[in-house]
Order: C-alpha cells, then structure tokens, then sequence
C-alpha cells in the first residue's frame, strides 16, 4: 500500500486534527529526501513510540550557503516513497517553497551559543536556517515526538534548545548514528561521492576513532589534532574544516577528555563536505 503524500498544509493539519481527536499520539521525522538507512532507522523508532507517523522531505534553501550545493543536492522523492512503504508510515508530506516561506516571509528563528562553532562557523546562517524550518515542521505538523539522528550531532542540539526555549510542546528524541560496514557515517551526501572516493571516505571514522583512543589514553587533543589532520590530507582528503573535541552537553571546545566528550569532524572530499561524530 502506497503511502499517502501530502502537499499543503491544510490538508495536513486536517488530517493531524483527527488523529488527535482518536487521542493518537504523532511523530514526525524530519528529511530533506535522500533517505538511507540512517533515516529509515528515526522512522522505525519513531514507528515504535509513536501511533501515528509523518516523514517530511523538504529541500531547505535557507540551510545552504552555496546554491551549487542546493541545485546538487538529491532528489528522489518516487524512491523515497517506496523505502517509506515496509514502515506504513501514515503521511509522507512534502511542502513546496511557497508553502514554507510564502512571499513577504521575514521571520528568522536563531539559537545563540550552539551555532557559532563547528558547522555554525564554516557555514553562516547554516543554523538558521535549520531552526526556522524545524521550527516550522513542528508546528505544521503538530507532532508529539521529533526524531533526529546524532549524526548530525550540533544539529540535535540546536532543536532541542529551540523546542524548549520556544515552550514548543514537543520530544525531540536522539538516535544512534547509522554506518556503513566500513564505517563511513551514512548520509545523503554520500551520493555525489564518486566510486574512487567513496573508497577513501571511511578514513575519517578510522582516523576519528584512532584520536578518540588516544583521548582516553590521556592525550591532549591539541597534539594529536595535527597528525590527525595530516592523516586526512595524505589519504585524499583536499581540507579539513574542523577536528574538534566539545562538551557534549553544550558544544564548549575540550581539550582533555571527560564524561560526555564527543570528537567532531568536517572535512572535504572531491568537492563532498563530510561530517562525523563520536562519542569519546
């Protein structure tokens, strides 16, 4: 059975209301498309807490700093349908741009603190942009729980803050990132990997995982962050935006490792920005 996709909000927010009027419970699991088993992962979790299910696909300008990156960006929305089948995900919906930023918009949703580093520093208004759309989806939607994965670590961080500093009556639920058996992280920017760089692309988590054991060794991260980046370059890497251990409560810059550490990583592959975390 084909699962219902639905275009405007109207029509959403209908039939949302008469879930809630059964007292079903609904989450949503937001995407820009693209998805792969670390999506198909939030949904199966949130098919598991949740009475009724919602997967989103939305491509959000607003996130992107290079509109070359926009326009490359994956669409399949016909194959991301069938993935959503086996889950009997109860809506799939897909708002075009007029719906989520008709004409004379002129709101922007912003978290301080969280967004200035990492991501937020290589990519300006990146977060914003984020914000304003989950801010968005939320209400559109309605929804109970939220389901994001920790892959996209400072991003879960993000929403949680704004969820609870807006008093938006919403769980936002973290998942365990999804890999590849070679370790590479699974995302949708995987796609534009050519094979001979797909082959290089685990090096990240490998090297990754080599800096977390020497952290718990009782390594500073300021010396082994050189050679970790040097790693990187000499295995194919064309630049490394960050290698970074934070707190993860609140994304404060670590350099000795403590209960909650997580190390962080951007860097660029033939033209692919590659992002990863993992717990230290």
């Amino acid at each position: 059975m084909s699962v219902p996709i639905i275009r405007s909000l109207d029509a959403l927010r209908e039939m949302t209301a008469g879930w809630r009027s059964n007292g079903e419970t609904v989450g949503v699991v937001p995407t820009m498309g693209a998805l792969h088993q670390g999506h198909l992962s939030l949904v199966r979790a949130a098919r598991e807490a949740c009475d009724r299910v919602i997967v989103t696909i939305f491509v959000n300008p607003k996130q992107f700093n290079n509109p070359e990156d926009l326009e490359n960006y994956p669409r399949t929305e016909e194959d991301d349908a069938r993935k959503l089948e086996p889950f009997e995900v109860d809506a799939i919906y897909v708002p075009d741009g007029d719906t989520m930023y008709p004409k004379g918009f002129a709101t922007n949703v912003s978290v301080e603190g969280l967004t200035d580093m990492l991501c937020g520093a290589a990519r300006p208004g990146h977060f914003d942009g984020v914000a304003t759309v989950v801010t968005k989806l939320f209400l559109q939607t309605q929804a109970d729980q939220a389901f994001f994965g920790e892959k996209d670590f400072q991003q879960l961080q993000v929403v949680t803050r704004l969820a609870a500093d807006l008093d938006i009556p919403i769980t936002v639920v973290g998942c365990p990132t999804i890999r590849e058996e070679d370790g590479l992280a699974m995302s949708s920017r995987n796609l534009l990997l050519s094979d001979r760089s797909r082959i290089k692309a685990p090096l990240l988590a490998q090297v990754m995982n080599d800096v977390a054991e020497a952290l718990q060794n009782g390594a500073k991260m300021s010396d082994v962050a050189p050679n970790a980046e040097a790693r990187l370059i000499a295995g194919g890497f064309n630049s490394v935006d960050y290698l970074e251990m934070r707190d993860g409560a609140d994304l404060s810059i670590l350099d000795d490792a403590k209960p909650k550490a997580r190390l962080f990583a951007a860097a660029w592959l033939a033209g692919v920005r590659l992002i990863d975390n993992i717990a230290v």
